[in-house]
């Protein structure tokens, strides 16, 4: 496999610390939510890093490669699209599910994929499709997850070496997910660092979270605390990793406070010889390049499907479907949680993904928290809409069919906030709100929208 570009330490662009990632000393390359950006109209901001030759990699949410349906061709596109606008000399993604199409879902978060032959199988041909239509090299990330799969049949380590054998992706490897599945999971990132092919390493995430009653939530809204950064240590004990990147998307600190942490992941990463001299790095990698030989299945298929055909792979896809359907339903929308996961933790991820899903629509719909009161009183309503009504497209239709949702109600109870929110729903639909028949009916059958 050839050596990947040599990135070196970078750190997350965000529109709210874009002026502080601009002043930053010794800042490498920067990675921005693919998602975020528009291609024909990208942030002066990142225009000028990259005029002064800061890499930019687009980092993609949505697409879901673990999930059981193939991946969406439009959705590929448009991540293709960031990379060529953005020169960027790969992309990245998740190993991760985000939706089910039967019944129609939406997680608004990354879930864990279950560690199985069908769920590998699956993602294999899903990261065989996305690398054929990228015009850049993928690399993928292992999560951060609260929940484990029953019945699973690999550990992390065979199910991502396996991958990379199979279909010649990078690794995007996130120490500070290996820390939480230590914590939630039990799994020890020595054997996984031990276990996986670092020779496919890509770059490296290190971000901040905190532990509560024994979970740990991966918030990037923490400061990296030193248990991850001994991950990271163990990690450049094996490997010198081509970049390493500091991720934080809420709750930013001061400026100085977030070029410590980079002074600090710098002092881990970069070992020097006993002359001083950091060791050579491995050749770099022509952008977009692809590897030819690393993109192979074990059997050296290449990429056809795996040995066990079109017919068994449908049939992997129909098991593994119904087992992310089964699980993301009683995440959000309250049906029974599926045999052999754990009912507590189940309850604790779906407070987790309400409360993100409040916390998005209120970036995404700004003026909502302030028409109903502030932030408390938002998100008393929002919870209240979202404990039954599962999200089924993005985040600003969620807004809309929250609104409504209150519309039917005949909330708030305040006539000029219902107003005020009769006019911030009309202005984004083009529509008249539901009449009082309308409403009435709806709330018989108990629709939102």
């Amino acid at each position: 496999m050839k050596p990947m570009a040599r990135l070196g330490v970078g750190i997350g662009w965000r529109p709210e610390i874009a002026e502080a990632v601009e002043r930053l000393e010794h800042l490498d390359w920067v990675e921005v939510v693919a998602e975020n950006v528009c291609p024909g109209h990208l942030p002066e901001s990142l225009l000028r890093l990259r005029e002064r030759g800061v890499r930019v990699v687009p980092h993609g949410v949505s697409l879901g490669l673990g999930g059981a349906d193939r991946p969406d061709p439009a959705k590929l596109a448009a991540l293709g699209e960031r990379a060529v606008a953005l020169g960027a000399p790969l992309v990245t993604e998740h190993i991760a599910f985000v939706r089910t199409s039967s019944p129609v879902l939406e997680a608004g978060h990354l879930l864990p994929v279950p560690r199985t032959r069908d769920a590998l199988d699956v993602l294999c041909e899903n990261v065989r499709i996305a690398q054929d239509a990228l015009p850049v090299p993928l690399a993928l990330e292992n999560i951060a997850a609260l929940v484990s799969w029953p019945g699973e049949e690999l550990t992390e380590a065979r199910f991502l070496t396996e991958l990379v054998e199979r279909t010649g992706v990078r690794l995007l490897v996130d120490v500070a997910n290996l820390h939480t599945n230590r914590v939630n999971r039990g799994e020890d990132p020595s054997a996984v660092l031990d276990g996986i092919p670092l020779e496919a390493l890509a770059y490296v995430h290190v971000a901040g979270g905190v532990e509560r009653d024994g979970v740990w939530h991966d918030t990037h809204a923490h400061p990296v605390p030193p248990v991850v950064l001994d991950v990271l240590a163990a990690l450049r004990e094996r490997v010198d990793p081509p970049g390493v990147l500091l991720e934080r998307d809420d709750d930013f600190p001061p400026e100085a406070e977030l070029a410590a942490e980079l002074t600090r992941i710098r002092e881990v990463v970069t070992v020097t010889g006993p002359d001083g001299t950091r060791p050579a790095a491995p050749a770099e990698a022509a952008p977009g390049a692809q590897d030819p030989e690393g993109a192979r299945d074990a059997d050296g298929s290449g990429g056809e499907p795996g040995a066990r055909g079109e017919v068994a792979l449908d049939a992997a896809r129909t098991r593994v479907g119904i087992g992310q359907a089964a699980l993301l339903s009683a995440l959000v929308a309250g049906t029974p949680v599926p045999e052999g996961f754990d009912r507590q933790r189940i309850r604790v991820q779906a407070r987790a993904l309400a409360a993100k899903r409040a916390s998005v629509v209120a970036k995404v719909a700004p003026e909502l928290p302030g028409i109903l009161g502030g932030p408390g009183p938002y998100r008393e309503a929002f919870l209240g809409y979202a404990r039954h009504r599962p999200m089924t497209s993005g985040y600003r239709r969620d807004a809309l069919d929250f609104a409504e949702h209150l519309l039917i109600q005949d909330l708030p109870a305040d006539p000029a906030a219902r107003r005020r929110l009769t006019a911030w729903w009309r202005d984004r639909t083009g529509a008249r709100p539901p009449g009082r028949l309308v409403r009435w009916a709806r709330a018989l059958t108990g629709r939102a929208a």
